[in-house]
């Protein structure tokens, strides 16, 4: 969150998913980063609810997870998720970059 705002980027930080689906639609945020383990809704289920949701499903999704498993990235990715970044592969500064190159 600090490295995003340095770089001059707005943050909101939701920590119960069942919360992503009416805040996103409130905000009209420019990106999402979902992990995928999140209390109360999984990923997968915020995932695929906003790409069903006609006001929300062109916002591009990022997936940032430890989930590093190569059918759990396949997933996101057919999911609708642009890209699925594994925590544990990148510092803050090369995840700034990968949001970056998704607001291209």
């Amino acid at each position: 969150k600090e490295k995003l705002e340095k770089e001059g980027f707005e943050v909101f930080v939701l920590c119960d998913g069942t919360k992503v689906l009416k805040k996103t639609k409130e905000l009209k945020p420019d990106l999402i980063l979902l992990d995928i383990v999140l209390p109360n809704q999984n990923g997968w289920e915020i995932l695929k609810a906003l790409k069903e949701d006609v006001e929300v499903k062109d916002i591009p999704v990022i997936i940032l997870s430890n989930l590093a498993q190569e059918e759990e990235i396949q997933k996101g990715l057919a999911l609708g998720a642009v890209k699925y970044l594994v925590k544990s592969q990148y510092v803050p500064s090369e995840i700034v970059e990968e949001i970056k190159r998704a607001l291209l």
